[in-house]
């Protein structure tokens, strides 16, 4: 009932699943992730204890195949479930049980596994595990990508219902304090895939960094776009004067902090350039239609 991907970016550094399943708020039972120690994701009448139990063992030095034996061993549903397994170093495993519901099976890559029950084919693990191979792009995306894939292949027969995206690398989380970079959910929606692939684009301007190359001059033609922005808006009430001054920059710092952005601009880091995503997103919200 349920489509997933389990991978590990050495580059990154970071470890995560992506899932899908006709299946309420999936994303609370599917994903396990710990910087340092793998990820899991299980599925099919999942065994919850699969998810800290595996990460425990991983985090102990033990290999994905050694944690996935381990696993099967102590559980005697293991005939229906199915779990996918990336360790620490970024090895692979994954086990579908003999009753899971068809059709069933897993791929297992270099540094990833895709697996699924009730699915529509074979071709659903086929095509996420070419698209994450294929895809460009930060590890979040890759995942995304093969997320996709697999929804449009066919996904799990019943239908749509849940997605979640969740990947953790050390230090990831909001302000450094934990590993938890990327945690999206999509509990309950009629197309969750393209949901969550929506989140994850506003993940990207909320908390992504500035590239040198996306900085934009603030110039006079810009600055009187701006102002009558804020204007409409009711956060500047002064003459449209093109001027990047005092009363304009406190104006558009507040339509920044409104708008969750002040990860993308601090006046007192970027005094004279804005973000291009910044401003696209500014432009589109905002702009005339």
């Amino acid at each position: 009932m349920t489509f997933s991907i389990a991978a590990y970016d050495p580059d990154e550094g970071a470890w995560g699943v992506a899932v899908a399943s006709k299946f309420l708020a999936v994303g609370a039972m599917v994903p396990w992730v710990r910087a340092g120690a793998g990820a899991v994701a299980t599925q099919s009448y999942a065994k919850i204890s699969f998810g800290p139990d595996g990460l425990g063992m991983m985090g102990s030095g033990m290999s994905a195949e050694e944690t996935l034996q381990r696993l099967l061993e102590a559980d005697p549903g293991q005939a229906t479930r199915q779990v996918g397994i990336v360790d620490a170093d970024g090895r692979a495993a994954a086990h579908t049980g003999v009753k899971c519901n068809d059709w069933a099976g897993h791929r297992i890559g270099v540094g990833f596994c895709c697996q699924g029950n009730i699915l529509t084919g074979p071709d659903v693990l086929e095509a996420m595990a070419t698209a994450y191979i294929s895809a460009e792009g930060e590890f979040a995306d890759r995942l995304m990508a093969a997320l996709l894939a697999g929804d449009r292949a066919g996904g799990d027969r019943r239908g749509r219902q849940g997605a979640a995206l969740y990947v953790a690398k050390t230090d990831g989380g909001y302000g450094g304090d934990n590993d938890r970079y990327i945690d999206l959910r999509v509990d309950d929606d009629p197309d969750p895939v393209a949901r969550l692939e929506g989140l994850l684009t506003l993940h990207h301007l909320y908390f992504g960094e500035t590239r040198p190359e996306d900085r934009v001059l603030i110039t006079p033609e810009l600055v009187r776009e701006l102002q009558l922005i804020m204007r409409e808006q009711k956060y500047y009430s002064g003459d449209l004067n093109s001027q990047w001054d005092e009363p304009t920059i406190e104006a558009f710092d507040r339509l920044i902090g409104t708008e969750n952005l002040e990860e993308r601009w601090r006046a007192t880091d970027a005094p004279t350039h804005i973000d291009r995503v910044v401003l696209a997103y500014l432009r589109g919200r905002f702009g005339k239609k």
